[in-house]
């Protein structure tokens, strides 16, 4: 029998044992990691620990890899369904943006073209010193059959009947017919146009005319006289409507027939209506403008030659 007054010792629980058994390997592990990191630190990437973390890393980077590959086409097809998925506000603005921007673009394209054409009518004027008024093409030739334009300039702006109407690369026409704020322009190229001409190189003088075909003749040059594919033909200044010196045409074939007296000379025009929107309206000629003694005496006696030439040859004939 146990004596009186003693008590029995008590046995730990083992609840109490297994709580201190895991509070001391918890602690263990605190400190073993904190030696650990310290450790690494210290050696950076040689040592020991070193070759263990490089010898894992080389272990584990098959599954690695393999997780990467993976993973990545699932990574792509979040991209294309995030972008499929977009806020369709945000794609109408985008589509928006990008037709102001076209059309901004076309605007901004048609200024330059229009500079551009007004520089060369700048040019024109102030390389022949022309007094003139600038205006524009609102009604133009429906086909190539057509003969006349319609200018946005009439008598309100000074315009009047028989003042000559050019383009930057050349001779269009004359004015017709006026309104207050409009006036109607014959070409060059109508049945009924005779504008004075003469081949810039040889000087040589004629009229050129339009026909019914919407060509353009060089009429009244003399056989003879020196003619080319490919001459200049330019305003020789006589009659006092245009200013000389103005380009007219290129001249394309010239035909001569036997026993004639004036060759045939087709031109082609250098400007064209058509493909024409700003132009001058010459409205004065300076003196230096108009042909001079020598043009007048030369056409004079260019016409006495084709005379005598026709009698000669009615004298042969006879």
């Amino acid at each position: 029998m146990p004596l009186s007054g003693s008590r029995r010792p008590q046995r730990p629980t083992i609840g109490n044992s297994r709580q201190s058994t895991g509070g001391r390997a918890l602690v263990v592990c605190a400190l073993l990691s904190v030696a650990l990191f310290t450790v690494s630190c210290r050696l950076g990437d040689e040592g020991p620990l070193a070759l263990v973390r490089g010898g894992f890393q080389a272990a584990t980077y098959p599954v690695r890899y393999l997780g990467a590959t993976i993973a990545a086409p699932f990574q792509g097809l979040g991209n294309v369904v995030t972008n499929l998925t977009a806020d369709q506000a945000t794609l109408s603005e985008l589509r928006q943006e990008n037709d102001e921007l076209r059309a901004r673009n076309v605007a901004l394209e048609e200024d330059a073209r229009t500079a551009e054409r007004l520089q060369g009518l700048l040019d024109l004027r102030d390389a022949n010193n022309l007094q003139s008024t600038a205006a524009r093409i609102i009604s133009g030739p429906s086909d190539s059959w057509s003969t006349t334009v319609t200018i946005d300039k009439g008598t309100s702006s000074g315009l009047t009947v028989g003042m000559p109407v050019t383009a930057s690369s050349g001779v269009i026409g004359q004015i017709v017919a006026c309104g207050p704020v409009t006036s109607t322009v014959r070409l060059i190229t109508d049945e009924n146009s005779s504008v004075s001409a003469m081949v810039q190189s040889s000087r040589a003088q004629g009229m050129l005319e339009g026909t019914v075909t919407g060509q353009v003749q060089l009429s009244l040059i003399r056989s003879g006289q020196q003619v080319a594919i490919g001459d200049v033909v330019v305003t020789s200044g006589l009659g006092g409507v245009f200013p000389k010196g103005l380009p007219l045409g290129e001249v394309t074939s010239v035909e001569e027939t036997p026993g004639a007296l004036y060759l045939d000379v087709t031109v082609e025009p250098f400007a064209r209506a058509e493909s024409s929107e700003e132009v001058l309206v010459i409205t004065s000629l300076t003196e230096e403008q108009q042909a001079t003694a020598e043009d007048i005496a030369a056409a004079d006696a260019q016409e006495t030659g084709a005379a005598s030439s026709g009698d000669q040859q009615q004298d042969t004939t006879e």
